[in-house]
């Protein structure tokens, strides 16, 4: 039998519009990030947890990618598992339907519920407000891109009470076809923090790296790199030791967010500046 995933919370979600699947876990649990989350662009997402079948994963995105819908795949997955009265799962479809499973011998408080677009589940909770919580701000988020609305949920399941036994590791994961690293990956955000005694707050920080190097400021929002800032802009280069932006941004990690001579990210040259002095 798997080692139980104990203690864990999560909501597997869609923004259909941004074609995008993600996962957010946080667990009373060791890098909880490498056994629960799962998904595939254009086919869905599944979180599996409790005493985890990891085989849960990549099965289960196999049935979608069959076109199965979230509750087929839920119903397939469990009847075929022995184990299915001490796991967890949920599921969400590439059509936006959220299917949630939790065995009749999972630790209390354990549940899940489900809404368009989303399936929310968690185990040995303090009670079914932490799910509630996971649940009701999805739904009041709308306007926040996937992976935003899902950092928010983790942080308000936490607020509500959260794992009866503590907190150790979270992850968020994002999907969206060629929407990752220089648009050759699908992996629009993938990041875990595996041990840490406040890991939502820790999430939160690395996401914020994350945007730093790797989303790019609406293009009508780049300066002219001409004039005065050009001037600065090749001073601060100088005073580095670099002879072009590309040279001194690729050491940096900000090479997304670098196209060309003619125009910077504020991003971009906010950072020069902290590194120049």
């Amino acid at each position: 039998m798997a080692e139980p995933v104990v203690a864990t919370y999560s909501i597997v979600a869609c923004d259909l519009e941004a074609r995008q699947w993600g996962v957010a876990v946080q667990s009373k649990f060791l890098a909880v990030g490498s056994v629960v989350p799962w998904a595939e662009p254009e086919v869905g997402a599944i979180a599996t947890q409790a005493y985890a079948n990891p085989r849960y994963g990549p099965d289960g995105l196999a049935l979608l990618r069959e076109g199965l819908g979230a509750s087929e795949v839920v119903e397939r997955l469990t009847a075929a598992d022995e184990g299915r009265d001490e796991r967890q799962l949920g599921v969400v479809d590439a059509h936006g339907a959220g299917a949630s499973w939790t065995g009749p011998d999972c630790n209390e408080w354990a549940g899940g519920r489900t809404g368009p677009g989303y399936a929310a589940q968690g185990n040995i909770l303090v009670g079914e407000e932490t799910v509630a919580a996971l649940a009701s701000t999805f739904e009041k988020t709308t306007r926040l891109p996937l992976v935003q609305r899902l950092l928010e949920c983790l942080l308000a399941a936490q607020a509500a009470g959260g794992d009866r036994r503590g907190q150790q590791s979270a992850s968020v994961l994002v999907v969206q076809r060629d929407g990752g690293y220089a648009g050759m990956s699908d992996s629009l955000v993938d990041l875990r923090v595996d041990d840490h005694e406040r890991p939502i707050e820790e999430l939160r920080r690395i996401y914020g790296l994350h945007q730093r190097l790797f989303e790019v400021s609406p293009r009508e929002d780049w300066l002219p790199l001409d004039g005065e800032l050009r001037i600065e802009v090749d001073e601060r280069l100088g005073r580095l030791g670099y002879e072009t932006l590309d040279a001194w941004a690729g050491v940096e990690n900000l090479e997304e967010r670098v196209d060309g001579e003619d125009a910077i990210d504020p991003v971009v040259l906010d950072a020069l500046r902290e590194a120049s002095g």
